[in-house]
């Protein structure tokens, strides 16, 4: 990850963390089983009628989360604030997607498809809700007419372990430790940071993680005020399996499905 300060707006702060992690990313994120994480979230989406095959990935990443819908014969589109992140994904997936560098704030219509998602704690690198809604409303945008949203927002059993306590990760000669400055008591909608560090022969770097909570009751707000209808609301913990209903306080994850507001 690239060094980060935590001052500026949420797209500045979130462009400066990922351009500073993406050389880290996938050994940060190499315990995450991706493909049986999206066998698991592809159930409900099919279960609310999901039709054809044309994704588009806001937040993208290094690709990760699009890659295996590759394997599932899926048209990709995917884009990412950072373009350091999205080298790699180019790396893994060349000609085969069409990849953009674009905020989500400002999401550019890039065409109609059956299902647009933001996965893996895009959404809480936004630090209020009118920027919540705004980019809720730019997803609405680039939905098909019966097409499905899907994404995820850390609950606050998140924000009070894994962004208040040290986790050390030594992965390919690099030692990362992730450093959470959170309180363990800290209140529903706050802005939470964690700090990164990376000590490596080949590169040495920090950022901060600087993220908001957001309520089940904000989340279904913005999601009526972009325009949307939520279709479900699922909790998840670090297993990956989707329970109802929602329980801030034993499922790290939140899951929201949703479509265009009839």
């Amino acid at each position: 990850m690239e060094a980060a300060a935590s001052a500026g707006t949420s797209g500045e702060s979130a462009h400066r963390t990922y351009e500073a992690m993406a050389p880290v990313y996938d050994d940060f994120t190499a315990h995450h089983d991706y493909e049986g994480w999206l066998a698991d979230l592809l159930k409900p989406l099919e279960q609310h009628g999901l039709q054809g095959k044309r994704l588009l990935d806001v937040g993208c990443g290094t690709g990760k989360s699009f890659m295996p819908m590759l394997s599932r014969g899926w048209e990709v589109t995917a884009c990412d604030i950072s373009t350091a992140m999205l080298e790699l994904a180019r790396e893994k997936a060349g000609e085969a997607v069409r990849l953009e560098a674009a905020n989500m704030l400002e999401l550019p219509c890039f065409g109609e498809f059956d299902l647009v998602w933001a996965l893996d704690d895009a959404i809480n690198y936004l630090l209020s809700t009118e920027e919540l809604e705004r980019a809720l409303a730019g997803m609405r945008d680039n939905l098909a007419p019966k097409g499905l949203l899907l994404f995820d927002v850390n609950e606050l059993l998140a924000y009070r372990t894994f962004f208040a306590e040290t986790e050390v990760v030594e992965r390919g000669g690099r030692r990362l430790v992730w450093k959470g400055l959170a309180a363990k008591d800290v209140a529903p909608g706050s802005i939470c940071e964690s700090r990164l560090e990376v000590l490596g022969e080949d590169v040495t770097a920090a950022s901060i993680h600087r993220q908001r909570h957001f309520p089940e009751a904000e989340v279904l707000a913005a999601l009526a005020g972009a325009g949307l209808e939520c279709l479900e609301v699922y909790g998840i913990y670090t297993d990956g399996i989707l329970k109802q209903p929602l329980d801030d306080t034993i499922h790290t994850k939140a899951i929201y499905i949703a479509r265009g507001a009839a």
